[in-house]
């Protein structure tokens, strides 16, 4: 077993790694103490940001580094699904494109985007597990390609998913190259900041102009994770903070007591909480499983502990989602929300089953944190995991439309422990 992190000695009520950091003197302290060291105690301020500290810490790579060279599983069978995957070959070409379009009645080619955003992340893990340098430099070649060319995202309102998916994807590959040879990290970071972010806090800010509980819970979600991506790969704590916030108080659909909105105590020994868009169908509600779990483990390699905040409200919502798309029954509560820009109202009366069961790599993260981090007793999302999806794949493995790729996967590689 790996070693327990600093972060489970963390009870309610401590401060994490970066409220000690503002509190000892701020960001202007933690500039001055240089570089990224990670706390090893509760009560060691770090400095500003840990690297890598998005979806993977050096731990995690370590261990999965250590496991596949032995041969373990179930690391090696992950290792397996991500070499076996096209996209992780290190011949990928990159195609990349000044201007980003997604959204109908415009010539959408946000496909090339998402398909060389898995390739770079997939090589990009194949390099620090594997230790292949030709992975690397495909990883760089793309994430190069794309630096010098995209200059703006466009389309209806679909443009903000597409601002708010890819940008917190295509930041994991960037942060797992950091400092590697060729890799022009402050122009990758410049196109973050000057394409992406730009359309993230202008979406969570407005809203595209509509009533504020108009955007299903994703829309929220992924631009949140975005910004926190881009705050954590350029080392800005306001924007890493600006995700927090919002995750903990934002006004849309996003916000932990939002996206998970009514709660059951004790349904059959287990405590659950209704999804937001349980009523509208189980694809995206399996969705936001991926994009709530990228920024609470986001969050958690920078000290801040997300996934228990509100007494666990997300692992209740995750046991939710897994009990009823293994093919059990929940309760549900009426969901009535403002729609348009005139908030008029509209109801979700039953759950909906429509793509009930889809199979997405999002339950990895979550297994592996709630009942190996913390012991806890997942038995739903244990059972989505271990039943139906184990061992994880990646971006190609679960079809070719952008549902397979709004998650990057290989959990199992990853996060097994």
């Amino acid at each position: 077993m790996s070693r327990i992190s600093p972060h489970e000695h963390l009870h309610s009520g401590e401060v994490s790694r970066r409220g000690l950091l503002k509190t000892a003197g701020g960001i202007t302290a933690a500039l001055a103490l240089g570089a990224t060291a990670t706390a090893t105690t509760a009560d060691a301020a770090p400095a500003t940001f840990t690297h890598p500290g998005m979806l993977h810490n050096a731990g995690d790579i370590n261990r999965a580094k250590v496991r596949v060279a032995a041969g373990d599983d179930p690391w090696l069978s992950g290792w397996n699904k991500l070499t076996a995957n096209s996209h992780s070959a290190s011949t990928w070409t990159p195609n990349p494109q000044a201007t980003v379009y997604r959204g109908s009645g415009y010539p959408e080619n946000y496909g090339i985007l998402y398909n060389d955003i898995a390739a770079a992340y997939q090589n990009a893990l194949r390099w620090v597990v594997g230790g292949t340098s030709a992975n690397a430099d495909c990883a760089v070649r793309i994430l190069n390609a794309w630096a010098n060319t995209l200059t703006s995202i466009q389309g209806n309102a679909d443009r903000f998913l597409a601002a708010g998916i890819y940008g917190w994807t295509f930041c994991q590959a960037a942060e797992l190259m950091r400092g590697y040879a060729g890799f022009d990290l402050a122009k990758f970071q410049k196109m973050m900041v000057n394409v992406f972010y730009p359309m993230n806090n202008d979406f969570l800010t407005h809203h595209n102009g509509a009533c504020i509980t108009n955007y299903w819970a994703n829309w929220d979600l992924c631009n949140m994770a975005s910004v926190m991506a881009i705050g954590i790969l350029t080392d800005n704590a306001a924007k890493y903070d600006q995700a927090v916030t919002y995750f903990k108080s934002g006004a849309g659909n996003g916000s932990i007591q939002h996206a998970v909105p009514f709660l059951y105590s004790n349904i059959g020994g287990y405590d659950l909480g209704q999804w937001q868009e349980s009523g509208r169908d189980q694809g995206h509600t399996v969705m936001g499983m991926g994009q709530m779990g990228a920024i609470c483990e986001m969050a958690w390699n920078q000290g801040d502990d997300l996934y228990s905040y509100d007494g666990r409200r997300f692992m209740k919502g995750a046991q939710y989602v897994a009990k009823y798309n293994l093919g059990m029954d929940v309760p549900y509560t009426t969901y009535t929300w403002g729609t348009g820009t005139t908030c008029s109202q509209q109801s979700h009366t039953v759950i909906a089953s429509d793509s009930r069961g889809q199979l997405r790599p999002v339950w990895a993260m979550l297994h592996f944190h709630y009942n190996r981090r913390l012991f806890l007793d997942d038995k739903y999302i244990s059972q989505m995991y271990y039943d139906l999806v184990a061992p994880e794949g990646g971006g190609g493995d679960y079809g070719p439309n952008s549902g397979g790729y709004d998650q990057l996967g290989f959990g199992t590689l990853m996060y097994a422990k």
